[in-house]
């Protein structure tokens, strides 16, 4: 498809699947002239059929594509992450000119984002990495954007990216994050938090159909009336919506025909990585990454559990169903708080070691809508940092110390019956060892300096004494 009639396009989208098509349908909807580059020329048709009504072209040849594009050109890429994002930048850099546009808006990660920004920046070219979030839906409808990088085409590109996002009080859910790889930075925190928050519904799941022994309308019904109270989000919103969908082929749940073997594309892994790299504690994302890991195990699993799970579980039915499940809203609570409190721990010891200058009150507002971790309870971190913009750690704050201390007994309740009765719930006993680490003024680990000392001599500091100190431990043997 060639650009026949000349016509100059205000922006451009390299990569035309499912997301890059609903981003640019959805910015045609608000006015502006757009077109789309992809191999496939279905892709491409595939556009200039869903965008009819508006300026929308399709293109299958890079170099028509770029000169349909307004001077100085702003090129948007929604590709995989990793070698492809560097094939198209090297594609692109012989048909642009210094002064052009480029935006990465896939899950990169932000390493590789630095890399990118040093060199384009150095050849004249403006950069910037943006994290997306909201799927397809939101990709059409509005999403929560993390634009970070190049201050000077993030204001180019500002009147789109604040007319496509979503809206929360009328207040558009994108905001400049920062320097650099900034703006990947944080969409790889928000997906670790993601992963946290999925392991917790996940293992909720496993507490209502193994303790509690409850059938799927049962657990839809859970859901559905934990999502109409404070829990309410997007992540419980669906998982009420999938316990509710039949398979067409068979009448069953859907979710029923499913495997137990969870996938991921890596931007969990990153997070738990760069926070030992910081050597902060993040551990109930770190579980949620590891719990997907071993669900791939299906053969290993099946064959422990023929030597281990031979004597049927008791299961929770001597509970009162409905207090139980109250005390599980609790406890589903509390371990959501911390899963937060543990990311926005992480976005603030990552913004004083990479100087992002991260508005932390501005995070959590643009994550209140569109994105798929949007939550009620988005609102009280947003408040949180609004008051106190230094605050070091959410749980500090008073509006979120009272939350923690009302579910905070229900927590322990449910965390000891549910492994009591031999039910995994590794997220959930993470989110509650750490609150409990985290409130020990006196930690275990002077015994463990002791221990580093003795067999290595790497030393240890010693209490009202200044420096580092090292003994010979066998002396008094």
């Amino acid at each position: 498809m060639s650009n026949s009639n000349n016509r100059k396009y205000v922006i451009g989208m390299i990569g035309l699947g499912t997301m890059g098509r609903n981003l640019l349908l959805n910015m045609a909807d608000h006015g502006f002239s757009v077109s789309g580059f992809d191999l496939d020329p279905k892709k491409a048709a595939q556009l200039e059929k869903e965008g009819a009504r508006n300026e929308v072209k399709g293109f299958t040849t890079i170099k028509d594509f770029v000169e349909s594009l307004k001077s100085p050109r702003t090129i948007m890429m929604l590709v995989p992450a990793g070698k492809i994002v560097d094939s198209v930048i090297e594609e692109l850099l012989p048909l642009i000119d210094q002064g052009d546009i480029i935006i990465d808006a896939g899950n990169s990660h932000f390493i590789d984002t630095n890399r990118r920004v040093e060199s384009l920046e150095s050849k004249g070219y403006h950069f910037f990495g943006m994290g997306i979030s909201g799927g397809e839906e939101g990709a059409r409808r509005g999403p929560s954007m993390m634009p970070g990088g190049d201050k000077v085409a993030y204001k180019v590109v500002k009147p789109i990216l604040e007319a496509i996002s979503a809206k929360v009080n009328g207040e558009s859910c994108v905001t400049y994050i920062g320097p650099g790889a900034s703006g990947h930075f944080v969409k790889m925190v928000h997906n670790g938090i993601e992963y946290g928050l999925m392991q917790l519904i996940a293992e909720t799941y496993e507490v209502l159909r193994k303790g509690l022994k409850i059938n799927n309308e049962a657990i839809h019904q859970v859901f559905k009336d934990w999502n109409e109270g404070k829990l309410q989000s997007y992540l419980l919103e669906i998982t009420r919506d999938i316990f509710a969908f039949k398979d067409k082929e068979t009448g069953k749940l859907l979710v029923d025909l499913i495997k137990d073997q969870a996938k991921a594309k890596g931007t969990g892994k990153w997070t738990s990585q760069v926070a030992m790299d910081l050597m902060l504690s993040i551990p109930v994302i770190d579980t949620a990454v590891s719990m997907r890991d071993l669900s791939r195990y299906k053969e290993l699993r099946t064959c422990v559990a023929a030597v281990y799970s031979k004597e049927e579980l008791k299961g929770l039915q001597s509970e009162d169903q409905q207090v139980f499940i109250a005390k599980l809203e609790e406890a589903f609570y509390f371990s959501m708080i911390i899963t937060y409190a543990q990311g926005m721990h992480l976005l603030m010891q990552a913004s004083e070691e990479y100087g992002y200058e991260l508005n932390l009150a501005e995070i959590a507002k643009i994550w209140r809508g569109g994105c798929i971790i949007r939550a009620h309870f988005l609102d009280t971190i947003y408040n949180a940092f609004q008051e106190q913009p230094n605050l070091s750690h959410l749980l500090l704050d008073s509006k979120v110390e009272s939350l923690i201390q009302e579910s905070l007994s229900d927590t322990r309740s449910i965390i000891s019956k549910a492994i009591e009765q031999g039910i995994a719930v590794p997220a959930y006993a993470a989110s509650l060892s750490y609150f409990d680490a985290l409130r020990s003024e006196s930690m275990p680990d002077n015994l463990i300096q002791a221990q580093r000392d003795f067999f290595g001599a790497h030393t240890y500091e010693r209490i009202g004494s200044e420096g580092s100190h090292h003994t010979n431990w066998e002396e008094n043997n």
